[in-house]
């Protein structure tokens, strides 16, 4: 049992053992992390199979170009005037200047190239960068075909492959593919980072409600949000306030119940101190005051009555002595950890029935070890001595059985009465409460059933023998 009205000491911090900033972000920024780290990663994969694919078309591409270049060279000159070599040459050159994805240059039989410009015809100039032309571009092809009229050479056309051209399309493809998708991530990641605020506000919440528990505010609760996995720990969260709520009124119920109990326990010691104790030191003080007189007065004393007045002083003592032990025994049995504990059992057994003897009293303790500890043996005699106390007291029973017997490293004891058992809607007193308590201390289960007749009293209390003492040995002292 513990005082919640008592500072609790604050709890140290989970020691960290690494991580970074990582553990410092939130948990949007996590998920944002980890979305924009995938969008990383898809936009390399698309960069990297854009890049093959385009140098695979490049590729096919200028030597598809490259093949129909040399037909159309080949085919120019079969059909051209062999009279007039030098109008062959410029021919070519003229109907060259514009092709794609390769170059042709014309030159005569001297190896002079031959320069027939048209106006109009965009230099070449090219707009993705070295570095991606780099990546795309296959090797240069160059082939030199010579040019021949009436069986003299009159010239030759060299055919250059020119893959930029191709590269340059493959780069504005990808620039605007690039730019489409920047724009379409972005928009995603904006929408995503919202949806994450309204999706995680609940854990927010929920932080500040555990921040009120931690502040001993028991009266936090949560409404349900809308997805079913956040409304679950919001529930859950809620019977957690709940049950602290409830555990807080039950402590603060048995405080209560232990200063009344220790009020209790001081005016019965009292009152027996002064009806029990205060006769026998009055009688004490009377017969003293009487030998006084006997051993004063003239003459030869009476010895019959100096005898029996030491008869009245030994007696009187002897009830004394007696009641001392009873009240002793009280408030702590003076046995147990000397003896065994069956025989402490049997002896209470044995003085409730010496102060009751109108009822029969019935202990079967075969079977227990010497003992399990000063708390559990403790609470063992205690239980056992309540339950006898209330079945004489409360019940009016004419028999009562208690038995306690080890099994599988659990203790079990069974109090039961032919008494009028507990009444319907009946209040639980400071004795039950304390039984309660001490056996739910010890990890056990208490119960307390309706019998026909009587009253059932079960407890179930995990033990261990002590050092040295198996569990089957024999209550002996």
């Amino acid at each position: 049992m513990t005082d919640d009205t008592a500072p609790a000491e604050p709890a140290k911090p989970p020691r960290r053992t690494g991580g970074g900033p990582w553990r410092t972000w939130s948990t949007r920024t996590h998920l944002m992390a980890v979305v924009l780290v995938i969008d990383l990663v898809a936009a390399l994969v698309s960069c990297a199979v854009i890049v093959l694919n385009a140098r695979s078309a490049v590729k096919v591409e200028t030597r598809a170009s490259l093949a129909t270049v040399e037909q159309l060279v080949a085919d120019t000159i079969s059909l051209a005037q062999p009279e007039a070599p030098v109008a062959v040459l410029r021919t070519l050159d003229l109907r060259f200047q514009a092709l794609r994805h390769v170059r042709v240059a014309v030159r005569d039989a001297e190896g002079a190239p031959i320069r027939v410009r048209l106006s109009g015809l965009r230099p070449d100039r090219h707009e993705a960068p070295a570095w991606f032309a780099a990546l795309i571009a296959p090797p240069v092809q160059t082939h030199t075909i010579p040019i021949e009229s009436g069986g003299a050479r009159i010239g030759s056309a060299q055919i250059t492959t020119q893959p930029l051209d191709e590269i340059d399309e493959v780069w504005g493809y990808a620039v605007a593919l690039s730019l489409t998708s920047l724009t379409i991530n972005a928009a995603m990641l904006a929408a995503l980072y919202v949806a994450l605020g309204r999706v995680l506000a609940p854990l927010e919440r929920l932080t500040e409600g555990l921040t009120q528990l931690e502040h001993h505010d028991y009266t936090a609760r949560l409404e349900a949000p809308a997805s079913r996995e956040t409304a679950q720990i919001a529930a859950r969260f809620n019977r957690v306030a709940e049950a602290l709520t409830a555990a807080r009124g039950a402590n603060r119920q048995l405080n209560r119940q232990l200063l009344t109990a220790q009020d209790d326990e001081g005016r019965r010691t009292a009152l027996e101190l002064h009806d029990e104790f205060g006769p026998c030191l009055f009688a004490l003080e009377a017969n003293a005051a009487s030998i006084t007189r006997l051993v004063g007065a003239e003459g030869e004393p009476d010895r019959q009555r100096l005898a029996a007045r030491a008869a009245d002083i030994s007696g009187i003592v002897a009830q004394v002595q007696g009641l001392n032990r009873d009240l002793l025994n009280r408030l702590r049995p003076h046995a147990l950890g000397e003896v065994p504990l069956a025989e402490c059992l049997n002896l209470l057994m044995t003085g409730f029935a010496r102060r009751h003897p109108d009822t029969v009293f019935d202990g079967h303790f075969e079977g227990l070890a010497r003992g399990y500890g000063d708390v559990v043996d403790l609470t063992v005699f205690r239980c056992i001595q309540e339950s006898t106390t209330n079945a004489v007291r409360h019940g009016g029973a004419r028999t009562v059985t208690a038995r306690a017997e080890e099994r599988d490293g659990v203790l079990s004891i069974r109090v039961r009465d032919d008494g009028g058992g507990p009444r319907e809607g009946h209040r639980i007193g400071l004795g039950l409460s304390g039984m309660r308590e001490r056996v739910g201390a010890l990890g056990g289960t208490f119960a307390l059933d309706k019998g026909s007749p009587g009253a059932l009293v079960r407890i179930s209390i995990p033990v261990e023998p002590e050092p040295g003492e198996p569990a089957s040995a024999s209550a002996q002292p």
